[in-house]
C-alpha cells in the first residue's frame, strides 16, 4: 500500500472541513489537486474513503479507519520531529490544547509566559463547553486538555491549580453585609445556574445533593459572563469558580457571600490518555503549567488576605 504524508494530511483536512473545496483552501493548494491525490489514496487503499450525499460529505468506514491512523502518523512524526529538536538543544513545534470555557481566566496569561520562554513553539488552541473537550480527548485530538471535572475514562491527571466555587449574589442583596450565612438560608432564593454538563454544574449539583439542598434554579446559562450580569441584575444568586470574578473582586456591583460548606474545593487538571506519550513540546508544558499556575495562584491569594 503506497501513499504519502501530503496525501495523509489532504485527507486528514478532508475529514475536518468535509469539504474538498475548504480542504484545498485549508492546504494552500488547487481543488483538482486535492481531487486527484484522493482519489490515488483511495486507489492504494482498496476501498472508497468518503461519499458525498447531497451537498454533505460523509466518510466510509475505511475513511474513518484511516484518519485514525493518519493522525497517530501525524503525531508520532510530529513527536520525532521535536525530539531530533531536542537532541540539537532546540525547543521548537506545535502545542495542541482544548480547554473548557472558564479556563479562559487564567490560560491566556500561562500561555504568554510559556510563548516568552519558548518563541519557537506554535499553540494551537481549541476553548469549547466540557462535552466538546471529552469529545476531542476521546479521540485523542491534541497534546493535552485542561478542565475542572475529568470524564471517567482511563486518564493521566495532573492537578495544577485550585478551582474554589463561591456563592455570589448583587451588591445590594438583603444578605450582601451577613458575615456567615448557612447553607438552609438560601432556601427561598432563586439561583442563576450554570448549562447541566459543565464542570461547574456537575460539582455544584453534587455538593448541593450531599447538602441534601434543593436549590430554586430560575435560569440555566452556558456563559459565566452572561450568569455575572444576571445576577447584577438581581434574578438570582449563583455559584461561579472563583476565577470567573478575579482578584480582588473587580465588579463592584457583585459580592461573594459567606456560605456555609463555602468556598466548594475543586481543582484544575491537565489530562491526556493514560498510555499516551507526551511530545517533548507538550511535556515542556505540563512542567511550565504546574509550576507556574501554582505560583500565580499563591500570589493572589495573599493579596485576598
Amino acid at each position: 500500500m503506497n501513499f504519502t504524508f501530503r496525501q495523509l494530511r489532504l485527507f486528514l483536512a478532508l475529514a475536518e472541513h468535509k469539504s474538498i473545496t475548504a480542504a484545498a483552501r485549508a492546504c494552500h493548494v488547487t481543488q483538482p489537486t486535492v481531487s486527484m491525490q484522493l482519489k490515488e489514496l483511495a486507489d492504494a487503499v482498496g476501498l472508497p474513503l468518503y461519499e458525498q450525499i447531497g451537498k454533505r460529505l460523509f466518510l466510509t468506514e475505511a475513511g474513518e479507519a484511516l484518519v485514525d491512523t493518519a493522525r497517530l502518523m501525524e503525531d508520532d512524526w510530529a513527536a520525532f520531529e521535536q525530539r531530533i529538536d531536542a537532541l540539537k538543544g532546540l525547543t521548537r513545534g506545535r502545542l495542541r490544547l482544548a480547554v473548557v470555557s472558564t479556563a479562559k481566566y487564567f490560560v491566556p496569561s500561562l500561555l504568554g509566559s510559556f510563548c516568552d520562554a519558548h518563541p519557537e513553539i506554535d499553540i494551537a488552541l481549541e476553548l469549547l463547553n466540557r462535552d466538546a473537550v471529552v469529545e476531542r480527548l476521546r479521540h485523542n485530538r491534541d497534546d493535552l486538555y485542561i478542565m475542572s471535572m475529568p470524564p471517567d475514562i482511563d486518564l493521566e491527571k495532573h492537578a495544577f491549580l485550585p478551582n474554589p466555587l463561591v456563592v455570589i449574589a448583587w451588591a445590594s442583596h438583603r444578605w450582601a453585609q451577613r458575615r456567615r450565612l448557612a447553607l438552609a438560608d438560601l432556601t427561598d432564593e432563586r439561583f442563576i445556574m450554570r448549562e447541566r454538563g459543565s464542570g461547574t454544574r456537575l460539582a455544584c449539583d453534587a455538593h448541593f445533593a450531599a447538602q441534601g439542598f434543593a436549590p430554586r434554579v430560575r435560569l440555566e446559562l452556558g456563559s459565566n459572563e452572561a450568569i455575572k450580569e444576571a445576577v447584577a441584575a438581581g434574578m438570582g444568586l449563583a455559584v461561579v469558580s472563583r476565577h470567573a470574578l478575579a482578584a480582588p473582586l473587580a465588579d463592584a456591583r457583585l459580592v461573594e457571600l459567606p456560605v456555609a460548606g463555602f468556598p466548594v474545593p475543586s481543582n484544575w487538571w491537565t489530562l491526556y490518555p493514560r498510555g499516551k506519550r507526551l511530545s517533548p513540546v507538550a511535556a515542556v508544558f505540563l512542567e511550565h503549567i504546574e509550576h507556574t499556575a501554582r505560583r500565580g495562584y499563591d500570589q493572589r491569594v495573599k493579596k485576598r488576605v
